[in-house]
């Protein structure tokens, strides 16, 4: 005897069908993630190179180191690399004041010279900022007082995709910037993933960048490469 009634049966055929396509997407799901982790490790390298940026030199006034170098003083050795190649006669050592007296420029002029660079072509320039825009608006004025129309910019790798967006959009309009990344040894663009510190400036960066975007949104680019 059927004990089921030809509405019952119809009642289920979705509901069949319903799970079958769950079952379909489950599986699905199931192998989007198996090809994401099998090709993790080319993502990662991506998304950590997205926010090197390195421009090729060109001849320049100034190069421009920016604060805030690491323990190894890496900045500063590649803009020794580019002064002693030529590219410009000059570099100017930016940094906050630790004190009165002395800060991060003095810093920065200590490493130039360690690396070969003569004090007569280091100009120390101290200020009392403590970001990449409020530095890119204090060294805006310097470059203006100067009559600087060719920048250099160098920093960290990680750093230079945020400071690039800043610096167009700050530097007065008319001027030639290249930004050069410097080596970090906190920060493997291919393994950054791998270490605490390469996690902590991956992510920072990321929320930096994302500031930076809403603070300058109104702002347009106003120099050239």
């Amino acid at each position: 005897m059927n004990l089921l009634s030809g509405s019952t049966l119809r009642w289920l055929e979705p509901q069949r069908g319903g799970i079958f396509f769950r079952v379909l997407f489950l599986l699905f799901f199931l192998g989007l993630l198996f090809v994401v982790y099998l090709v993790r490790y080319p993502i990662l390298r991506l998304a950590g190179n997205f926010w090197v940026v390195d421009e090729p030199p060109r001849p320049a006034d100034a190069i421009i180191v920016l604060g805030n170098d690491n323990y190894w003083g890496e900045r500063a050795g590649r803009a020794a690399e580019i002064f002693k190649a030529g590219w410009a006669p000059r570099i100017v050592a930016s940094g906050s004041l630790l004190r009165p007296y002395a800060g991060v420029a003095e810093l920065i002029e200590h490493d130039l010279k360690d690396h070969g660079v003569p004090v007569t072509a280091i100009v120390r320039f101290n200020h009392n900022v403590d970001s990449t825009r409020e530095e890119a608006a204090a060294l805006s004025e310097f470059v203006v007082s100067h009559g600087w129309k060719r920048i250099l910019v160098v920093t960290s790798n990680y750093h230079t995709r945020r400071a690039r967006y800043i610096y167009q959009r700050t530097m007065p309009s008319g001027t030639e910037l290249r930004v050069i990344a410097a080596h970090d040894s906190e920060y493997d663009p291919n393994s950054w993933w791998r270490t605490r510190e390469g996690l902590k400036l991956f992510f920072r960066e990321a929320l930096a960048q994302i500031v930076a975007f809403w603070e300058m949104r109104h702002k347009d680019v106003e120099i050239t490469d």
